[in-house]
C-alpha cells in the first residue's frame, strides 16, 4: 500500500484489516490492464484549506488556526500534548485513519437545502474535482444519501449502484467525495498504483461511515438538553483544557497556548518539555517553565461547581478530565466520581526512591523555577556528590508531578472501568475539549448508539456526531443552562450572578445553524467574565 504519511488519519485500522478486508471492493474494480489510471496533477489539499473548513475560528484563541498544514504528518506534528497519549502509554500517537471529513459532513442527518446558505455547500478546488462532480461542489444531500444507502444496504450492493463495472481513479475518486470524506496527497503515488490506493481509501471511509453514530431523532434542541439533564441518573461527563482558561490556565495547542508560548521561548521541540527520557536527563528544562501551567490552589470555575452540582444531585456517574490541574478535587469532586486520564499536580512522586508527596509541598519549588529534591534521598545525594568521582545522576532524588509523560503509562483507573461506564450512562456531555486524541477521544465512539451526546465548547467539533452542540464559553454555558433548569439548580459559585445577570437577563440563546443542532450561548453583559484563552484547546 502507499506511505500512510500520505493519508489524512482518522482512525487506527491495522493493515492487515485493510488488506484483508478490501478484496470485496476489488472484485466490484475489474483490475486489468485496460483499467485506467487517472494520475491527479495537483495535491488534493493543496490551496483549499479555505474551501474545506466550514467553520472558522470564533477568536484568535481558538484552535482552528493551529489545525495541521495540508502537507503535515503525525511525525511532524510538534502541537500533541503529552497528555494525549494512545491508551496504553504517554506517547504523540493521535485519533487517527486514513481520512478527512468534509466540513461538518461527520453527522448522518446534518442535510439542508443546497440553495439555503453557502456553508450547505463544500468547495473543491476545480484542478481535483472528478468531472462526475458537478460544478465543483457537493451538496449536504448528495453526502447524506450517499451515506444513508450505503449504511442501509450494506457494502456490496452500495458499490454495485455507485459504480460502474469497471471503474476508473475518478469513478473512485467521485465516490470517496461523496461520502463526505477526503482523501489526500492523491498526486504523490504513481499511476499505476493509484487506483490501487484508491480502492483501499475508498474501503476506509465506507468502513468509517458504516460506524458513524446517528443522531438522535427526538434529541435536537437546548430544551431537549435540558429535559435530558432534569431525568439523566448516570452523567457521564468529559472534560478538556477549556474548562479552566478562565482562571488563566493556558490550553495546550491554541495560538495562545502552553506550547505557542514555549516555541516563543525558543524551544526547537515544545513536546521534550514533557518527555520522561529528557526529564531524566535535564529536569531542569521542566522546572524552568513548569510554573505556567501550575494551577491556582483552592479555585474553581463555574464549570467546576456545575460538576459538582451534578454529583450532589446524584447525577453524574463518571468525570473523565484530560486536565491536570486538579481543580476537580478543589470544587469537591468525590475520587470516585473522577478520573484523571492523563495524571495531576495533585501528588508528586521521587524518581529515584518513589516517595509520595501531595502536590501543593512542591508548588512553592515550581513557582521559584527549582528543581524539588526529595527529602529522603537527601543525605544520599549529598554522599554522592562527595564521593571520589564525584557522579550523581542530574534527576536523582529530584520529585516530579504525577502527570503523565511520554513514555509513561496512562493512570490504569480509566481502563479498570470504562467499559462499565460506556454500558450504564445515561448522557454524555462533552465539556471545553476538541476530542482529538486518545484514549478520551474514544469515549463519544463507543457509548450505545442510542445514549444521548450533548457538547458544550467554544467552537464545533467536526468528526464527531453530537445531537445537540452548545457554544460559547464554558462558564456561560454551565451558568446558562442552571439559570434554565431552575432556582434549585443555582450554581454555588460567587461568579454565578455576575455572569447570569440578577435575572438571567446577560445571557441569551442564539441558533447558529439549526440543521446541524448548533447553538451559542451569549452573554451581553459589559465586560462578561470569560475565558483568558480559548474554550477549544487540542487536548
Amino acid at each position: 500500500m502507499g506511505n500512510e504519511k500520505d493519508i489524512v488519519l482518522l482512525s487506527s485500522d491495522s493493515d492487515q484489516e485493510e488488506e484483508r478486508t478490501v478484496e470485496p471492493v476489488a472484485k466490484k474494480i475489474k483490475l486489468s490492464e485496460d483499467v485506467p489510471h487517472k494520475h491527479f496533477e495537483k495535491p488534493f489539499m493543496e490551496s483549499s484549506s479555505d474551501d474545506s473548513s466550514e467553520t472558522s475560528s470564533r477568536d484568535s484563541g481558538s484552535s482552528s488556526g493551529e489545525e495541521r498544514s495540508p502537507g503535515s504528518t503525525r511525525e511532524a506534528d510538534s502541537n500533541v500534548s503529552p497528555y494525549e497519549g494512545n491508551g496504553e502509554t504517554g506517547t504523540k500517537d493521535e485519533v487517527s485513519d486514513e481520512l478527512q471529513y468534509y466540513g461538518n459532513y461527520a453527522s448522518d442527518n446534518s442535510s439542508t437545502s443546497a440553495s439555503s446558505s453557502s456553508s450547505s455547500l463544500i468547495t473543491v478546488p476545480e484542478q481535483s474535482i472528478p468531472k462526475s462532480v458537478e460544478g465543483g461542489v457537493i451538496s449536504r444531500e448528495v453526502v447524506s444519501e450517499t451515506r444513508n444507502f450505503l449504511k442501509t444496504h450494506g457494502t456490496m450492493e452500495f458499490l454495485n449502484r455507485h459504480l460502474p463495472e469497471t471503474a476508473s481513479s475518478e469513478d473512485l475518486l467521485s465516490l470517496i467525495l461523496k461520502l463526505g470524506i477526503l482523501p489526500r496527497e492523491i498526486s504523490k503515488f504513481s499511476e499505476k498504483d493509484n487506483l490501487i490506493e484508491l480502492i483501499k481509501i475508498l474501503h476506509r471511509a465506507m468502513k468509517r461511515v458504516i460506524s458513524m453514530r446517528t443522531r438522535l431523532d427526538d434529541v435536537y434542541s437546548v430544551d431537549h438538553v435540558l429535559d435530558k439533564i432534569k431525568s439523566a441518573n448516570r452523567i457521564l461527563l468529559i472534560t478538556g483544557a477549556g474548562i479552566s482558561t478562565s482562571l488563566g490556565i493556558p490550553d495546550f495547542r491554541s495560538s495562545q497556548g502552553f506550547y505557542s508560548q514555549l516555541q516563543n521561548l525558543g524551544l526547537s521541540d515544545p513536546q521534550e518539555v514533557f518527555d520522561l527520557d529528557f526529564f531524566h536527563t535535564d529536569p531542569n528544562i521542566f522546572y524552568s517553565i513548569a510554573y505556567m501551567i501550575l494551577p491556582p490552589e483552592k479555585t474553581y470555575t463555574p464549570m467546576h461547581a456545575f460538576i459538582r452540582l451534578l454529583q450532589d444531585k446524584g447525577k453524574l456517574l463518571r468525570n473523565y478530565t484530560q486536565n491536570i490541574d486538579n481543580l476537580e478535587m478543589y470544587a469537591g469532586i468525590e475520587k470516585d466520581k473522577l478520573v484523571q486520564c492523563h495524571g495531576s499536580f495533585a501528588t508528586a512522586t521521587c524518581v529515584t526512591c518513589k516517595y509520595k508527596v501531595n502536590g501543593e509541598d512542591i508548588f512553592s519549588s515550581i513557582r521559584e523555577k527549582v528543581i524539588p529534591y526529595c527529602p529522603k534521598c537527601d543525605k544520599a545525594r549529598k554522599k554522592l556528590l562527595n564521593s571520589d568521582d564525584g557522579y550523581v545522576p542530574e534527576s536523582y532524588g529530584v520529585m516530579k508531578p504525577d502527570i503523565t509523560f511520554f513514555g509513561e503509562s496512562l493512570p490504569s483507573r480509566f481502563h479498570d472501568i470504562i467499559r462499565q461506564d460506556l454500558a450504564d450512562c445515561d448522557l454524555l456531555i462533552s465539556v471545553g475539549t476538541s476530542l482529538k486524541v486518545a484514549p478520551v477521544a474514544s469515549i463519544v465512539e463507543s457509548i450505545p448508539p442510542g445514549i444521548p451526546q450533548v457538547l458544550l465548547n467554544r467552537d464545533p467539533i467536526d468528526h464527531c456526531s453530537f445531537d445537540v452542540t452548545l457554544l460559547g464559553y464554558c462558564d456561560d454555558a454551565a451558568s446558562y443552562l442552571c439559570n434554565r433548569l431552575g432556582e434549585e439548580w443555582n450554581l454555588d459559585h460567587p461568579l454565578y450572578d455576575k455572569i447570569r445577570g440578577p435575572n438571567g437577563e446577560n445571557l441569551s440563546l442564539v441558533t447558529v445553524d439549526e440543521a446541524n443542532r448548533y447553538y451559542e450561548v451569549v452573554n451581553s453583559a459589559e465586560g462578561a467574565v470569560q475565558g483568558v484563552n480559548s474554550d477549544n484547546p487540542e487536548s
